[in-house]
């Protein structure tokens, strides 16, 4: 298996990103600079991880999205290589167009920093199957611009195809219908503002987050299967 972060000015997750996916999938990590042009071949996971890039200025993942690695990570995740985006991750692949709606300011206008509890709505794609439909589980979420909005037809749209994959259960920063986290249409990228990386392990307070890295390799195996 061989994966790669994505590593921008102001990234502070990546780091963390790249040891939770080395260490639970074992797969060949590395960090790959978002002046590249490409991506290492063979690529079975692209993950975006989470941090301020460019320190949020002008509108936060605007500026990454237009970064040269950008078209390479838009190109892969169209031809199915799953792509996880987590909070400014999730916030570039909006911005990018890989995912609908936009991140906008926290409801209450200050920074969450806190565990959340958020309810599994999708357990049956690439990046969920490790979790049971409607499972409560707690990942943390630190963020300023966190708060999930689309059109209602977007949202309706999103709902009805089943593309949503988590809904907090106490809404944390104002989110549209609770939205925690989506997919996209083909389902192998995933977009969310908590941070599985942050809760693989007891030591960190629970390991619910784990299972996303699990369930992608059980979904990888029964895609080649």
């Amino acid at each position: 298996m061989r994966a790669a972060v994505i590593q921008f000015p102001g990234s502070n997750c990546d780091r963390d990103m790249m040891v939770a996916i080395r260490d639970i999938t074992g797969a060949d990590t590395r960090l790959i600079w978002h002046g590249d042009s490409d991506l290492p071949d063979g690529l079975d996971l692209i993950a975006v991880p989470g941090g301020f890039s460019y320190g949020d200025y002008l509108r936060s993942g605007a500026m990454a999205a237009n970064s040269p690695i950008m078209k390479s990570v838009v190109a892969a995740a169209h031809k199915g290589v799953p792509t996880l985006g987590v909070c400014n991750g999730f916030q570039i692949l909006t911005e990018s167009g890989l995912l609908p709606g936009a991140l906008m300011r926290n409801a209450g206008i200050n920074f969450v920093c806190r565990d959340a509890g958020l309810r599994v709505e999708n357990a049956s794609s690439v990046f969920t199957s490790g979790y049971e439909a409607g499972e409560e589980i707690t990942i943390p979420v630190a963020h300023h611009d966190g708060n999930y909005f689309a059109a209602d037809d977007v949202l309706d749209q999103l709902e009805g195809d089943g593309r949503i994959a988590f809904r907090y259960l106490d809404n944390v920063n104002g989110s549209s219908r609770d939205i925690a986290g989506i997919l996209n249409a083909a389902g192998n990228v995933l977009g969310m503002m908590p941070h599985p990386e942050r809760m693989i392990e007891p030591m960190q307070g629970g390991s619910d987050g784990r299972r996303i890295f699990t369930g992608l390799i059980d979904g990888l195996i029964r895609q080649v299967a």
